[in-house]
This record gives C-alpha cells, structure tokens and sequence, in this order.
C-alpha cells in the first residue's frame, strides 16, 4: 500500500512541476520518458546520442517498469511511455476516463532468453518444459535431463512487461483464459540486471531476461515450441526469420498523436541512424524485421 501511495503521490508532482514537451525554456525543450527497465538502457542511449545533436533538447529518461511508464503516461505526468509489452484494454479505458487517447509506436524487436549458470548441462527446453518449470509443476533440473538439484526460478516483478509477457505466453502458454501463475517459490527481481547477477553465482538457477542484458558469462538455453524442435538459440537473425519463439516488440506510447519535438524525437528513434544503436546494444533492429 505504502508503495502504491509513494508511486501516486510522485506522479501527482511530475505532473505539476515539469514543463510541457514542446516549450522551450532556459533548459530547452524538455521532454519525460518513462517506463521499461528492458528499454531503458536503449532509451538513454537514444537520449544521449539525439541530445548532443540538438543541444536544445532535454530528455529525462527512468526506468521503473512498463506500468511505472504507463500509468504516468494516463495521469499526463510523462510524454512518452517505454513498455515491452502492449497497453492493457483496462489501462487504456483509464487514458481515455483522463481524456489521453494512447497511441503505440513500435520502436524495436527483442528475444527473450532463457538462461542458466554455465555449468548447466541443460542445453535445451521446450514452452511446455518452461511453462511447468515456472508455475512450479517441474521442481528439479533432473526432470528436464538435468542434474539432481533444486531448480530456483528467478522472475521481474510483476510492474515488469517483461514479466507480464512471460507470464502470458510462456507460463499460460499463450492461453487467454488461462489463470495459472508464477510458483510462489519464485524470486523476483527489481531490474534485468538482478537476475543477471543471481543466475551467474547461482548453479541452481534458471531466469529469462530481453536479448540486450544477455552477457558472456551466463548460458541461454536453445528453445522449442513443440516437443519436436527444433530448439533454436536467440539471436537478431532467429528473432528476424520467426525461429525463436519467444519473440516480441517494444514499444513507446504518447498521448494522442505526437506532434513538434516528440515526433521529431520518435522519427529519428525509428530511423536508420536511431536503429543503428537498436542493433549495437543487442536488441533487433526494426528495418531487419522481415
């Protein structure tokens, strides 16, 4: 509850001090983008590189998960809203009950990888595999060709999108009217880059992070749709030939149509330049999406 309170009452004030985008003040134009913590990364380098080419411009860039993002994009607190995963319909009826009428842009693709400790002899898993290890049905990596050791299940916190998507799709395998959830043996972690951390000193973990907070010192398991195979790494290139099956799109979301700055930021993002560093920090850029 004090969390709920704390996030309600921060909104409120960015919502009374910050300037509209598009005004120029002594600072310059100012715009707030908030939201996923997969995106942020990219968003600041996007930030960064955009802003030494317009000294004008000031963006703020946070992280805090996609429904951080989100619901400040519905109180009018940010401009633009970073989600690695769709608006919500309930999500949008409260923009709309606040007058914002949310519009989706698609800013970049990325895999989600499945990994473990490199000492990990399991090479590969199936969605069913997946779906029964993280809704607690498979508590053993023995079950799945493994070692006899407990299996423990790293998870973002359920603000992520990631974790939305993951539950969505691969714990509920798709299942619209599926209720199943997480096994309440799961850590959750606050960032991508906890469960980077534990999954590297930890030989009995498995988690699942976006393709661009992958690093050399952890291993990603190849998977497979259907018990058949094949079972197919991720990559840019799995992502891009529709292989790799745990594949989605990024997103940022503006209130109502952009228009002056904020459409010129999100012309360039989605430009050959602002792709550029889409491919540089391991996510797919949108020009390679067949």
């Amino acid at each position: 509850m004090h969390k709920v309170i704390i996030t309600s009452i921060l909104l409120v004030l960015l919502t009374a001090c910050r300037p509209t985008a598009g005004e120029a003040g002594e600072a310059g134009v100012a715009i707030q983008n908030v939201g996923s913590d997969t995106i942020v990364n990219l968003a600041l380098a996007w930030a960064e590189t955009y802003q030494a080419q317009h000294p004008d411009m000031r963006i703020a860039v946070t992280g805090g998960g996609s429904g951080t993002g989100i619901a400040g994009l519905i109180n009018g607190a940010v401009d633009i809203a970073n989600a690695s995963r769709q608006m919500k319909p309930e999500e949008r009826e409260a923009a709309e009950a606040n007058g914002i009428t949310p519009v989706e842009h698609v800013i970049a693709r990325d895999a989600i990888a499945i990994v473990v400790h490199p000492s990990n002899p399991v090479d590969n898993l199936t969605l069913q595999q997946l779906a029964d290890i993280f809704s607690g049905r498979i508590t053993n990596w023995s079950e799945v060709g493994g070692e006899e050791r407990p299996i423990v299940l790293l998870s973002r916190e359920s603000n992520s999108g990631t974790h939305v998507y993951f539950l969505e799709q691969v714990v509920r395998l798709g299942d619209k009217h599926a209720a199943t959830l997480f096994s309440p043996d799961t850590l959750l972690m606050s960032s991508s880059e906890g469960i980077s951390a534990e999954v590297r000193q930890n030989p009995n973990a498995i988690g699942y992070d976006g393709l661009g907070y992958v690093t050399s010192d952890q291993k990603t398991v190849a998977v497979a749709a259907g018990p058949e195979g094949p079972f197919v790494q991720p990559s840019i290139e799995t992502v891009n030939d529709g292989s790799y099956p745990i594949a989605r799109d990024l997103y940022m979301y503006t209130a109502g149509e952009p228009r002056g700055a904020i459409a010129a930021y999100l012309d360039w993002i989605r430009s050959p330049e602002g792709q550029v560093i889409v491919g540089e920090l391991g996510f797919v850029p949108l020009e390679e999406k067949p």
